[in-house]
This record gives C-alpha cells, sequence and structure tokens, in this order.
C-alpha cells in the first residue's frame, strides 16, 4: 500500500478522506498541526503528502517548501480559499497539485493515483541497471564493467540501455531503430549492426552469448551472461 501523508486540521474532513482512501490502496497517516508535520513526514517516509494550507503551528506554505528541500515525494495541497495567486505560490513552492475545497474524495483519489505512479515510474528510471559484472547507472549515464568504467559513445549508451532494459526478450531492428532514433528499419540501415558489434568487442562478446543474434528477430541481451 502507498503511505499518504495529509497534514489536515479538520477533523471530519481528514476523516472523510481517511475512510474513503483507505479502502483502495493508500494507507492514511494524519496530523492536525503544521509544527507536526516535519516529523511525521521523517517517521512515515510517505509516497505522497495531501497538505491543507491553514494550519495551526506552521503554515501549509512554508511545510511545502521545508518538504521540497528534502525530498521530491508529491505534494498536493488543500485549500479552503479560492485565489489564483494563492495556486501559483503553491507551485512555485514546490507543490506538485492544487485542489480546492470542498474536496470530493473521487477527485482525490485520482489525483493522488497519478501523483504516485508518475513519481514512481521516475524513481524507478533512475535505478542502476546490474547483470552480474555490468552495471548501467542510469542516473549518472555511466556504464562500469568488472568493476572498471566502460567509456561508451552516445549511440552505444543508448544501445545498451535499450537492449539492458529490455533483458531477455528479442528485440527487432525496427524497434531498435525507432527507439534510438525514431525511424524505421528500411532493411538495409546495417547501424544497429555496426553498433551491436562494437558493443560485443568492448564486453568480450565474441560468442555473442551476452548479445545474442535470433536469426530472422533480432537482438537479445542475455540478463545471466554477463557474470
Amino acid at each position: 500500500m502507498f503511505r499518504i501523508l495529509l497534514v489536515e486540521d479538520d477533523v471530519r474532513l481528514a476523516e472523510l478522506v481517511t475512510e474513503y482512501l483507505s479502502d483502495y490502496e493508500f494507507s492514511i497517516h494524519t496530523v492536525s498541526r503544521g509544527d507536526q508535520a516535519l516529523a511525521a513526514f521523517a517517521d512515515i517516509a510517505p509516497h505522497a503528502v495531501v497538505l491543507d494550507l491553514m494550519l495551526p503551528g506552521t503554515d501549509g506554505m512554508v511545510l511545502c517548501r521545508q518538504m521540497r528541500d528534502i525530498s521530491q515525494v508529491p505534494i498536493l495541497i488543500l485549500t479552503a480559499r479560492e485565489e489564483s495567486n494563492e495556486e501559483v505560490c503553491g507551485l512555485e513552492q514546490g507543490a506538485d497539485d492544487f485542489l480546492n475545497k470542498p474536496v470530493q474524495p473521487r477527485v482525490l483519489l485520482a489525483r493522488l493515483r497519478a501523483l504516485v505512479r508518475r513519481a514512481n515510474v521516475q524513481t524507478a528510471e533512475n535505478y542502476p541497471l546490474v547483470f552480474g559484472n555490468l552495471t548501467i547507472a542510469r542516473a549518472e549515464r555511466s556504464v562500469t564493467w568488472r568493476g572498471q568504467p566502460c567509456v561508451l559513445s552516445n549511440t552505444e549508451y543508448k544501445l545498451l540501455l535499450v537492449l539492458a532494459g529490455a533483458a531477455g526478450h528479442v528485440l527487432s531492428r525496427d524497434a531498435l531503430l525507432k527507439k534510438l532514433r525514431g525511424i524505421e528499419f528500411d532493411g538495409l540501415d546495417r547501424s544497429i549492426d555496426n553498433s551491436i558489434s562494437k558493443l560485443r568487442r568492448r564486453f568480450d562478446d565474441a560468442t555473442s552469448e551476452k548479445i545474442k543474434t535470433v536469426w530472422g528477430e533480432g537482438y537479445l541481451f542475455s540478463p545471466s551472461a554477463w557474470a
């Protein structure tokens, strides 16, 4: 379940939101004061924050900036105010979305699902890919092979990343060209084959065990061959 930190001093609203969202994939942790929110944030490590603006203790706008300074977790602001500059200010402080009260639970659910899904995709894209002695650090755009940095051209890196991202699955030349250059394979373009050959030389793959040729279909990155 996804952990949600709800910072809301309206007890009835907090109960309504908690009751509704708990029927789905969310676990709700509620605090009613702004000066309690950062401690709860550190303790819970939420997947998203639903943050009221008018709070006792610490103002919601201040909290939004404080949370954003220490984390990229999605923040959805709730407010009873209908001033457009309030929304602009909240977004400038690092909020990801904005919802006016009275809150419609179904709308809140849809917004939270979208925020959590987008955050999960962005986080997953930054995780390194590790296959035996090969590590592809996507956040740093770097490759390590047998404990040593491996310098690749931009095309080689992109091709390796696409192949490794589909490890265990055959990718046709057409699919590879579309992912790398946005064009279709015309039957004559040998750039993919040439880049595959370069990658094999760099990773001691003379027998084509790491990057296999599947005749008539394309290429397959073998996840178990990189030990």
